[in-house]
């Protein structure tokens, strides 16, 4: 490719540093009354205060850019506790979490996939392939002409974005995917956090004291709740510090795929923002294509708990 990644991380910059401002975009009305369909049908995701707890304390403060000092406005973890075993008994996420070793966490070396690993990328597709949101995901993309009705095809073209190897680092071989970015994050010159936008990895790498949260990122009149579905988060990792990132959370790992997915196959554009409202909350999906590759893709919160639709009433 003749664009560097470079090129595509100060995309990735530039839409997320824009403010959480999304009066430049309108809400999709049809990705949103698709998503909320997918959101009724993931069954599998988590109830905040019967699956998990979360405290997101205080606003964290800002750090520029470069910068690894940080001050603490969270004593406490995010996650004060997620029930694990239902983790570990959900297909999906039990075969997602078989995946999150599977990564070197720094750009430039080359990964190399094993047998045994590709066998799990596998049997995790093939494990979202049979949940309800993937296939309403699946029959849509069908609809628009952007996916094969061939379920065998589909699988294919999942893997293709989420988990064929290119360059972020043109220094080394195929040092990247789509999922190692966004689900399971990168460390770049081990001074930048990329990517990392998943609770069930926030959770582990927090309860392994591999990652601390600092607080929350927000508007002064739109304070995040702990039953938030979308957080935007300041953290350190590895004693890197990521000033603002976001993730979903309690959602299913195929929910998230399949919100993504979407988007990335209906625009062609290098970088694609799109507002929708999902169940009570407002927000921006972001995503950065490399190629037919994933570079990036997570969510931004806008505004949660109803109230973009009680300010537009008034």
């Amino acid at each position: 490719m003749a664009v560097s990644f470079s090129g595509v991380l100060l995309v990735h910059l530039a839409v997320f540093f824009n403010g959480l401002n999304a009066s430049r975009l309108t809400v999709n009305q049809e990705l949103s009354t698709l998503f909320n369909e997918l959101w009724t049908l993931d069954v599998n995701r988590f109830t905040h205060a019967i699956d998990y707890n979360v405290s997101v304390q205080r606003r964290a403060g800002y750090v520029s850019a470069g910068s690894q000092v940080v001050r603490d406005y969270a004593s406490q973890p995010l996650f004060s506790n997620v029930n694990e075993n239902k983790l570990k008994n959900i297909t999906t996420t039990s075969r997602f979490m078989d995946l999150l070793d599977n990564y070197e966490r720094s750009t430039g070396v080359t990964e190399r996939v094993t047998t045994a690993e590709q066998t799990e990328n596998n049997l995790f597709l093939d494990a979202v392939l049979e949940t309800e949101v993937m296939k309403r995901a699946h029959r849509y993309l069908v609809s628009k002409g952007k996916s094969n009705s061939n379920l065998r095809l589909f699988k294919s073209q999942l893997y293709l974005i989420w988990f064929h190897l290119y360059h972020r680092d043109r220094t080394s071989g195929l040092d990247t995917s789509g999922f190692e970015h966004v689900f399971v994050g990168e460390m770049r010159s081990a001074t930048e956090i990329i990517g990392f936008h998943n609770w069930i990895q926030f959770y582990f790498q927090e309860k392994n004291s591999h990652l601390d949260y600092k607080g929350y990122k927000a508007r002064d009149h739109d304070l995040p709740d702990q039953d938030d579905h979308v957080l935007n988060l300041q953290f350190t990792w590895h004693n890197v510090v990521k000033p603002v990132g976001s993730a979903f959370i309690g959602t299913s790992p195929e929910f998230e795929m399949a919100l993504f997915t979407i988007v990335f196959l209906m625009n062609t554009d290098r970088s694609t923002t799109v507002l929708v409202n999902i169940d009570q909350c407002q927000m921006e999906l972001v995503v950065v294509r490399h190629g037919r590759s994933l570079g990036t893709a997570y969510p931004k919160l806008i505004s949660s708990n109803s109230r973009h639709f009680r300010q537009h009433s008034h």
